[in-house]
């Protein structure tokens, strides 16, 4: 794998309480949605041309129908999603965390390039065989749906747990899999291998994940492979995106998403914190 010209253009976009940013472009207009936890209406979901400049167009979830039942502690649920467009509407599928740690997948029509601010999105398809977080959709070319998250998949062949990325051929009408999920990687060798997202970039497909824990450890880092269930070749020059041991002023970086722009170009969005006081 080579390493990928990187950018200088570097710009906070969303402050605050978003973490876990995933984003798509449909056209020339990009979306951005983000981890809600406990708080309702859950997952809010931004607009924007430039990838700069972003404005607040609703929450994705905004029913009680939409969830399931939890307790609503702290830090339980909505959090780690992916948001894509696949066929005219837009797909997001979520983590909701409380008694269950299954998948929730919940999609809206796009009717054209202007009607982002009047999203209806669907009742939800829960997935309750995959049991973990940090859930995302891919499509391949035929239109097979993968479902790939980090977690652990009771294994057939001695009934233990298996933890690591795990995947899935999934029926999105009845959130069941047409064959049993495996296991797709299991990172660089980082801790805590988790948040996949999955491209088909020319011939290749790629998987970004984040490693390293959620704090000063943060990381991002990528495998690629010739099919969507592997096997990954970890790219050598990982992670490709850390500011872990520097002086750096923003920290923690890490949970990316990928995005190609209108006129070809990568970017990617991801969280990080302004540390206060001493570290």
């Amino acid at each position: 794998m080579s390493t990928p010209r990187v950018s200088a253009a570097v710009h906070p976009i969303v402050s605050g309480f978003h973490p876990d940013p995933t984003v798509c472009r449909v056209g020339e207009d990009y979306y951005l949605a983000h981890s809600s936890f406990e708080y309702f209406p859950g997952a809010p979901l931004f607009h924007s041309r430039d990838l700069v400049s972003w404005r607040q167009i609703g929450n994705i979830l905004d029913r009680r129908g939409q969830f399931l039942r939890g307790d609503g502690r702290p830090s339980g649920g909505l959090y780690g999603s992916t948001l894509r467009h696949h066929d005219g509407r837009l797909y997001f599928v979520t983590t909701n965390v409380g008694h269950d740690m299954g998948q929730t997948i919940v999609s809206a029509e796009l009717v054209s390039d202007t009607d982002h601010a009047n999203l209806v999105w669907s009742d939800p398809v829960f997935v309750p065989r995959a049991a973990g977080i940090d859930p995302d959709l891919a499509w391949d070319e035929d239109g097979t749906c993968y479902l790939t998250w980090t977690g652990a998949v009771r294994t057939d062949d001695d009934g233990r747990s298996a933890n690591g990325i795990w995947q899935g051929r999934l029926d999105m009408k009845t959130g069941e899999f047409g064959e049993p999920p495996y296991r797709v990687w299991e990172g660089s060798g980082l801790a805590y291998p988790e948040a996949p997202h999955m491209y088909r970039i020319g011939d290749h497909w790629y998987l970004l994940l984040a490693e390293g824990g959620t704090e000063r450890g943060h990381s991002v880092t990528i495998a690629r492979a010739d099919r969507p269930e592997g096997p990954y070749e970890a790219c050598p020059r990982n992670p490709v995106l850390t500011h872990r041991s520097t002086p750096h002023p923003v920290q923690n970086t890490g949970h990316a998403d990928l995005v190609e722009t209108a006129d070809g170009d990568w970017a990617a969005v991801y969280l990080a914190v302004r540390p206060g006081g001493f570290t």
